[in-house]
């Protein structure tokens, strides 16, 4: 196990609202709030929306799409003018899904695993509904999970007939990374396409999303990135795809000259055609301070304090928690998983409720019995880690989670 070099908190923790009271690692669901994007807001608010008014467009809101998306592209290994912000991920993914199966000359094929993230097989499944495409879904077993193999068995399902590859390069439950360079390498060498969801990687894990050759990808903001719930998500496409490729749901966001008001819809030749409608400009705002924060502490040093705490916390799971009936569900590896680690508990419903009302201890949990744990580099503490395992030991030792229903509801 590597080592912290400090127990000190991270640098860049003061740079955020916290309460030292609660050990929050949920930072893979919500990300903490940056204090400077409450004076930003208070600015974009009081003086650009409140004095500005409709002069603000020019003067500040056209260009917030794209040069937050260059920022967010820095932190994904994209050039200048692949990267920008639009919709959901959810959107944007259809929107990226739509553009590359039109685009593969009668492919049929998509391939994702059936254990990706729920919202991304529904787009997925609904796109191949709606043109009589074929989906084939690569299976995975997470209980049992071989993550060793979990990579090379995706290249083995690419064929001739498959029209592009679609998966989350962390997955959201086990927190598994799959292998974004030679997935793409080996869909490339049958014809087919990529198209990764960064969601659970963009701020922690380093990229080099152009030098792989990626043709595409979506992420959203509000997790590592510190974006604010429900914060606007964003887009990559490999600059050669931007004319070849169309977007199908056609906005006047994303026409060449939207303010000519044509009838006739001409697409933009950049990245900007795959915008849609107006931006939510408040929202959008509230993502720039927490990408710049990550930005000043360094990717590849936010990574390298990311598996440090995962491999410790794992090391105290498997002494401390392993012989009270939990099991861990995330790889060994600290290489083969993202930022959170999820254990397992046949109660874990009731320990998570006890963790967070007795303990002031903030984790999620996922059906049917998960428990995850995410460790933001940029402001998560040691203390935080060792307070969750303490809490868990005593949880099951005094049974104190019994005093929670068992019966799953609401939403951690």
């Amino acid at each position: 196990m590597s080592e912290l070099k400090t127990a000190a908190p991270p640098p860049f923790r003061s740079l955020f609202v916290t309460d030292d009271t609660i050990a929050y690692l949920d930072g893979n669901s919500l990300g903490r709030l940056p204090r400077q994007a409450v004076v930003y807001l208070q600015k974009v608010i009081a003086e650009q929306w409140g004095k500005d008014l409709i002069s603000g467009w020019n003067a500040h809101w056209l260009s917030m799409p794209a040069r937050i998306g260059n920022k967010i592209g820095q932190l994904i290994g994209a050039d200048a003018g692949e990267t920008i912000v639009s919709d959901s991920t959810s959107v944007n993914l259809f929107k990226l899904a739509g553009a590359l199966m039109r685009s593969t000359n009668g492919r049929k094929k998509i391939i994702t695993d059936r254990a990706n993230f729920p919202s991304d097989l529904y787009v997925l499944g609904g796109l191949a509904r709606s043109t009589d495409e074929a989906i084939k879904f690569q299976s995975m077993d997470l209980d049992a999970c071989d993550f060793e193999s979990m990579s090379q068995r995706i290249c083995d399902a690419i064929d001739e007939d498959t029209a592009f590859v679609s998966l989350s390069h962390v997955h959201y439950k086990s927190g598994f990374a799959y292998d974004i360079e030679s997935i793409t390498l080996a869909a490339h060498q049958h014809g087919a396409r990529v198209l990764w969801d960064l969601s659970h990687s963009v701020g922690v894990l380093p990229m080099q999303l152009r030098a792989w050759n990626v043709d595409a990808a979506v992420g959203c903001t509000y997790k590592y990135l510190n974006g604010g719930p429900g914060a606007p998500a964003f887009l990559y496409l490999r600059s050669d795809l931007h004319s070849a490729v169309d977007n199908p749901i056609r906005g006047w966001f994303g026409a060449m000259n939207p303010f000519s008001f044509s009838v006739d819809y001409v697409p933009s030749p950049d990245i900007q055609r795959f915008l849609v409608g107006t931006p939510p400009i408040l929202s959008l705002a509230a993502i720039e301070p927490g990408v710049d924060l990550v930005l000043q502490a360094g990717i590849e040093h936010l990574r390298e304090r990311s598996m440090q705490l995962t491999s410790e916390f794992i090391a105290l799971v498997t002494e401390r928690l392993l012989p009270l009936g939990f099991t861990i569900q995330s790889p060994l590896d600290a290489t083969m998983r993202g930022s959170h680690v999820s254990i397992s508990h046949p109660n874990a419903w009731q320990i998570t409720q006890d963790l967070i009302q007795r303990y002031s201890v903030i984790p999620d949990f996922r059906k049917p019995s998960t428990i995850r744990f995410g460790f933001a580099p940029i402001y998560t503490t040691r203390d935080e880690l060792h307070r969750a395992i303490e809490a868990m030991e005593s949880s099951i030792k005094s049974q104190s989670y019994r005093d929670f229903p068992s019966h799953i509801q609401g939403v951690t």
